[in-house]
This record gives C-alpha cells, structure tokens and sequence, in this order.
C-alpha cells in the first residue's frame, strides 16, 4: 500500500479508553503508533473470542482505513454500530467505506442519520460536503468522456507499484518489491524508488532498477517524486519509519544529478517537522514547487500548499493554494501539466469513493474543478498521474482487476475535439537612459495579478530583461515592475493587460498543442528629485476647470504611482496655451492644478505629498504655435518630484525574503 499517505488522515481518528486487558493494551498502543496492521492482527485475537466486540470491530476497521484499505473496513463499522458503538467519528467513516463499496444510497442514509446527532463541527462539515457529493454524483457519472485505460502489466506486480514520473526517457515509480522489511502501518515491504526506461507507455522492463542506497533506505518508505525541467534536480518523499529515533512523518528531500549520480538527499526548508509533507510537483517552469501537507491551519486532512523558489535553488513563501481546491477532505498529489492545469487527487469533491482524479482550470479568472470520470475514476483509490503528452499518461489504483496492491495504469485521451492552447506574455523591462533612448534594465522584480490584485505569479529578470509567464483565456492582468536592487531607484511600473477577445480560434487549429504569445514592455523611469513627467490626455472643458470622467481615469494612474512608491511628493502642475490673457491663462491653470490635486486627495493621497501650481503661458513648449496640435502640446498637466523620502520597514513594509535570502550562500537543500 500507500505507506506514505498512510498516517495523513491519522489526526481523524479517535482516541478511546480500552479494557485493561494485556492484547488490548497493546493494540491500543500500537494503533497509536500508526503500526495499524500489527493493530489489526492484536485486535482480530480479541474478535476470535468475542466477534461482537464493539470497540475491537471500530479500531480494526480504523486500522484498515487509515492504512488506505476501506474497501476491508465495511463489515467492522457495521459491527461496530451493531454493538452499540456511538462516536462522532463511527458513522461518518461507515459512509465513506460504503461509498466506497458503491453503496451510494446507504451512505446517503447513514449520513442522514449522522447529520441529525452530530456534535463535532469538523465532523459535521465533512459529513454535508460529502451529502452535498453525493448528490452531484449522478451527474459525474453522466458525464461522456474519452479516457481508454490499461494497466502497465509490464511493471505491476503482486506488491504495491505507484506514483509514475517520467523524466527524460525514463519512468519513476514507488514499489514494495524486492524489501523483506516489513512497514508495520500496513504490514507490507518499505517501499522504494525504482526507474526504467521508456518510450512512452512502451516500458523496457528488463531495464528496472532501484535508485540505490543513497536515495532507498532500508527502514523507511520512499515514495512520490518531481523533477525540475531540466531534469537534473529531484523532489521526493520520505518517511514512516516508525521508530522512535527516526522520521515522526513524511518529509520532502532534495537532491541534485551530477555526472548521472544523485548526490546526498537533503531535506528541505519547508518541511514542517512532525507533519505529513509529501507528493511534491514542481510547476513546468521549476520555480514553484506544490506539494501536499497536513500541516495546521489547512482547510482539511491534507491539503495542496505551493512554495516559490528563487534563483539560487530557496524554497520560500510557503502558502496554502485555497478552497477552490482544498476541502474538508484530503488533497493531495498534485501534478502542473504542460498547459498549466493542476491534476491532483482528493476524497473531499464528489468521488466515486477513495481518491478519485481531478483537473483545475482557471476559466474567466476563476477556478473550475473537473472529474475525470470513469474509466479514470473508480470506487477504489486513483492517484498520482502524469501526463507525457498532452492527450496520454500514467495514473495509479488500487481497483479490482489489478495484479494485487497499487497498479501503475496509462491512459489516452481520445476526445477528437481535444485541442490545447497555451498563452504566454512575453516582455521586456527597459527604462531611458542618459540621451532618453530606451535601454534594457536587468534585475527587475515582475509580478502578474489577476484582476483582484492576487499575485498569481513573479519572476525576476536577468541580463537581458527578459520575463515570461502564462496567461489563460478571457481574463485581465496587471504587471507590477520594480527595481528593487541597485545605487539607482525607480518608479514602480504597473501596466495593465487583457487576454479577452484575444483567444484562438479552436475550429482553426490543426495541431494538438497550439503556442500563443503575446509581447509587452515595461518601462521604468528613473526617480531623480525635479525629473519631470507629462501626463497624457487630462482634458477640461473650455474655460472649466472641472475633473473630467476621462482626466480621471488618467489621474488615476497617478494615484496608482504615488500608492506604489510612497517616498514620493510631487508638484502637480498645469500649463495652459497662450489664446488668452497671461493673467487669465494663470488663474485658469491655478485652479485646474488645485482640481487636479483634490482628486488624488479624494483618492486617499496624503495631501502633505501634492503641491499644485499653475504655470499659465509661462513654460510654453512650441513657443510659435499655430495649429491645434501644437496647441495641446502646450496645453498639458505634467508632475515633478520634488522629494524622494525613505520608507521605514519597522512601519510596515512587508520582509522581502527572497531578497534576503538571495544574498546569502547556500547549497541545493536551501541550507546554510
């Protein structure tokens, strides 16, 4: 089995005082040490005596749900029950192994009956998402799709096989094949971490061998592994000892190829000691890595978290991705395709029962989640997949018809509409140098928001100013510019950008995978005190010095500038053209200046950082002018800066780590 996920709903189960009897006493400290199949065996002692043993029934049926066998827990709840056995926890679990025996409509009943005596709040809001699944369940199982699926007998054997990665012409898996050492959670072999060599699905299986002793040690479980895109760094988990000297849980280790051997794992910054830390994937650019964690403060058993990585290797910025993907239930084995979607495994959106398959979309700006449906999902547990091709991959299951434990399957998409676009925006960072021509600027911090302001993704540019990021379909961006390192400042640039109108034409399209992509520039201008900059388009009526809904908008993005780079005051003046009276010409610009400034300071500005002045005639640009054009070029609102300040972080500016950490030595673990 699954050794490695074994202990992460472990938290859920209830802890319950026993007869003193010597089995007894040894199963329940057992079941506390996780060792459910010694569990198991101490307890089915006490059932050969006494069948209706109510407390030895819920514990064995305990001992096999947490040990990712549900499917066997069924007839000890329902003995459990049987026997007067009343907890907050006996029922809900009932339903789930009855969902998972495809005994949908009893599971509905004992949640029904569960809902109305229920006490516990975390309880309770398993129970309706799970009432509220089933109820979805007819219309997944509706669902057409095109999925063909076949085990990959070639690897699969009696003992467990699961988690496929393929890197490079190569397959890796976990498997408990080949271990005489025996996991006292499941009473199977540890499990290690295998690879062999492939084309496609077509496996060469004389080819299979195990990673060797740095990376498979002999009383621990090895498990779910990533690689970065260029293939050389490896993400994996391990854990599950089991003994009181070595790992409480799951952690994730890193390690690096170099000269085609794989140096010391190193465990990572992130994990978080003591928690289930697990199933990473590293995003298709490397610089995020996802992984799933039953950590504190999840929304769940466990749930998906993203870590950003920087360009010396640090994992920082560790956060919890949401609720639009992480339930009550548990998340886990997340996978980042080619085109940006999220495939990942959950018992907590509607299932067929166990883990079932997902994929999350970002649709106009939000989430959609999908089933896969069968023949993808079955009543059993299907996790861990992996796409080679944007239409075929792995996936893994403990289903009927398998060689025994967990199975490595591949599968093809066949949907003869399946078309995949992939949108990029590319651009530039540049700003204008001595002689006010543009020129690239280098070690620009960029980052792309949606269109709440959430950072949906960053990055920092190099020498040739370069930055690259996806973007999906019908949404609107902001890019956010700074320079954040350097002797010289600048302004923090945001320029906005729209995908809507701008998608492919799918009836069109003639290839499976479709590249689409779009150009930007970033311009950041240099903060110098007296630089000045001329605002485009603030218009007024004739002899008026009323704001405009058009000078507003334009205003607005002074608002934005003076919100981004809060050290700035600035003079904000008018300029008017020389058609009337110097003295005219100079109370119309004072009061347009003074306008002007009244609306940044009903926009939140600090009134302390605007000054307005009103120029009239006075700074003519085209001193001869005599066309309407060369009016309005006169006729202008521009701003100056007139002090630059420091921004105090002891006041709230937020800790930028990658920063920090980016100035520092360390090795390819993120240790010091």
């Amino acid at each position: 089995m699954r050794a490695l996920i074994i202990s992460a709903s472990f938290t859920l189960a209830c802890t319950m005082l026993l007869n003193s009897c010597g089995i007894e006493k040894k199963a329940s400290k057992s079941f506390d040490l996780a060792q459910f199949q010694y569990t198991i065996d101490l307890y089915n002692k006490v059932l050969k005596k006494d069948p209706d043993h109510a407390e030895a029934n819920y514990f064995v049926a305990e001992s096999y749900r947490l040990s990712n066998r549900v499917h066997l827990a069924l007839p000890y709840y329902e003995k459990a029950l049987n026997n007067g056995l009343e907890n907050d926890s006996v029922r809900l679990f009932y339903a789930f192994a009855l969902k998972a025996e495809r005994k949908y409509d009893k599971s509905r009943e004992v949640l029904e009956t569960f809902l109305s005596t229920v006490t516990d709040e975390k309880y309770k809001n398993r129970a309706e998402e799970e009432y509220q699944n089933l109820d979805n369940l007819s219309e997944i199982k509706s669902k057409k799709n095109y999925y063909r699926v076949k085990n990959l007998e070639a690897i699969n054997t009696p003992s467990a096989e699961y988690s496929p990665a393929y890197n490079d012409g190569e397959l890796f898996f976990a498997s408990s094949r080949g271990d005489s050492k025996i996991y006292l959670g499941t009473g199977t072999p540890f499990t290690n971490i295998y690879s062999v060599k492939t084309k496609g699905a077509r496996v060469q299986s004389q080819t299979i061998k195990d990673l060797g002793d740095r990376i498979n040690g002999p009383i621990t479980n090895e498990g779910s592994v990533t690689f970065s895109p260029d293939g050389k760094t490896m993400v994996f988990a391990k854990g599950n000892s089991g003994k009181k000297k070595g790992t409480a849980e799951v952690n994730l280790y890193i390690t690096r190829n170099r000269n085609g051997v794989w140096t010391e794992p190193r465990m990572l910054n992130i994990n978080n000691p003591g928690y289930w830390d697990s199933s990473p994937a590293f995003s298709r650019d490397g610089k995020t890595l996802y992984f799933a964690s039953n950590r504190p403060g999840g929304y769940g058993g466990t749930d998906i978290y993203s870590a950003r990585r920087n360009a010396r290797g640090r994992f920082f910025k560790v956060k919890n991705i949401g609720p639009e993907i992480n339930t009550t239930g548990n998340e886990m084995f997340p996978y980042i395709s080619d085109d940006g979607h999220m495939y990942f495994s959950s018992d907590g959106h509607p299932s067929f029962g166990g883990l079932d398959l997902y994929v999350a979309r970002r649709k106009n700006g939000r989430i959609e989640i999908e089933n896969l449906g069968e023949p993808v999902n079955s009543s059993a547990d299907d996790f861990g997949i992996h796409l080679f091709k944007a239409d075929r991959g792995f996936f893994t299951s403990n289903r009927e018809g398998g060689k025994g434990d967990d199975d490595i399957y591949t599968f093809v998409n066949e949907d003869p509409n399946l078309k995949v676009v992939n949108y990029f925006l590319q651009g530039v960072t540049m700003t204008h140098d001595d002689n006010d021509k543009l020129s690239i600027l280098p070690n620009v911090n960029v980052q792309l928001l949606d269109y709440k302001g959430e950072v949906l993704d960053e990055t920092n540019t190099e020498s040739d100013g370069k930055f690259l990021f996806r973007v999906y379909e019908h949404e609107h961006y902001n890019l956010v510019a700074e320079k954040k390192r350097g002797p010289d400042k600048y302004l923090i640039t945001r320029e906005k950008f729209t995908t809507v109108g701008k998608a492919a034409d799918r009836d069109t399209l003639t290839k499976l995978v479709t590249e689409v992509r779009f150009d930007t520039l970033l311009v950041l201008e240099k903060i110098e005190k007296d630089k000045v900059f001329v605002m485009e388009n603030i218009y007024y009526d004739l002899n008026k010095w009323d704001i405009r809904d058009d000078a507003a908008l334009e205003l607005d993005k002074l608002v934005t500038i003076l919100q981004d780079n809060p050290e700035l005051k600035i003079e904000l003046s008018s300029h008017t053209d020389d058609r009337e009276s110097d003295a005219y010409n100079l109370r119309l610009s004072d009061k347009r200046a003074n306008s002007a400034v009244s609306y940044i300071i009903s926009q939140g500005i600090a009134s302390d950082r605007l000054v307005a002045r009103g120029y009239g005639e006075s700074r003519l640009i085209i001193k001869t002018a005599k066309t309407e054009e060369e009016h309005q070029v006169n006729r202008r609102t521009e701003f100056k800066i007139l002090e630059i300040g420091q921004v105090n972080t002891a006041s709230g500016e937020e800790f930028d780590e990658e920063r920090y950490f980016d100035d520092e030595e360390e090795d390819d673990s993120g240790e010091r």
